[in-house]
């Protein structure tokens, strides 16, 4: 769909690396893809885990491109900060577990992909900031939102007011990552933890993380689980996971 994102399949799994050079930046071209993409992987039956990653060995994404917003004003802003919203919504609402491979600087726009994610994997030389404030703009892709939910108020705010640069071993600490790697391996251990997901059901997949999303605004969370979990009694994978765990062999999933 854009040559500024590169898919892949692999079995069960996507990938999608992020071709900006030289810092992979998103422009409208790539955003208005990301989300196409995602919409058509929520299609195949078959995808039920994503990996996306930057190309190259120093960029996972710096962000947005300044100087659309310097050469554009308010009506560049305007178009941009509604594609950011639309393409991280919909990662965020990808049917699988997406996990980001941050294989280097994760910034403004960059970190919010990663934040869209459900999981992120960053090696040891990433650097990941939200530094907005700095250029006297503000993290327009649910940077405000998502951050604090993992790693609370707090720390939320001295990323994003004080324009600190988060290390990898400060952001497993934190939440804001889920694993830290050796330079180099944040791909290939994304790809591991997409190979687990294909022990699970993904109908399971896709209401456990409906929930999950739901929990962060819920006041009601006990009640929110019932009826997901009893249509998941409709489903082919819900008789198929028990029926195997009972004959003690592997399920085959039909996503169904």
């Amino acid at each position: 769909m854009t040559e500024k994102l590169i898919v892949e399949k692999i079995e069960h799994i996507a990938t999608i690396v992020i071709n900006n050079p030289s810092a992979n930046t998103w422009d409208l071209e790539s955003l208005s893809g990301l989300e196409k993409i995602i919409s058509e992987l929520n299609k195949d039956k078959n995808i039920s885990a994503l990996v996306i990653t930057g190309q190259g060995e120093k960029f996972f994404s710096a962000g947005a491109d300044l100087k659309v917003f310097h050469e554009g004003g308010k009506e560049a802003a305007k178009s941009m900060s509604d594609a950011f919203s639309k393409a991280f919504k919909s990662l965020s609402e990808f049917s699988g577990v997406s996990i980001a491979a941050i294989n280097g600087f994760a910034m403004g726009g960059g970190l919010e992909c990663a934040l869209a994610c459900d999981l992120r994997v960053a090696e040891n030389k990433a650097i990941l900031a939200l530094p907005e404030p700095k250029v006297g703009l503000l993290p327009c892709g649910g940077g405000t939102q998502i951050l604090p939910r993992l790693v609370g108020e707090g720390w939320a705010k001295r990323i994003i007011l004080t324009g600190e640069q988060i290390k990898p071993d400060l952001a497993l600490q934190i939440g804001l990552i889920e694993e830290k790697t050796d330079d180099g391996k944040s791909f290939e251990v994304a790809m591991e933890i997409a190979k687990s997901v294909a022990n699970q059901s993904p109908t399971s997949i896709a209401q456990c993380k409906e929930l999950i999303h739901k929990a962060r605004l819920s006041n009601q969370s006990y009640d929110e689980e019932l009826k997901p979990f009893i249509d998941l009694f409709d489903t082919k994978d819900q008789k198929e996971g028990v029926e195997a765990f009972l004959e003690k062999r592997k399920p085959e999933w039909q996503n169904a």
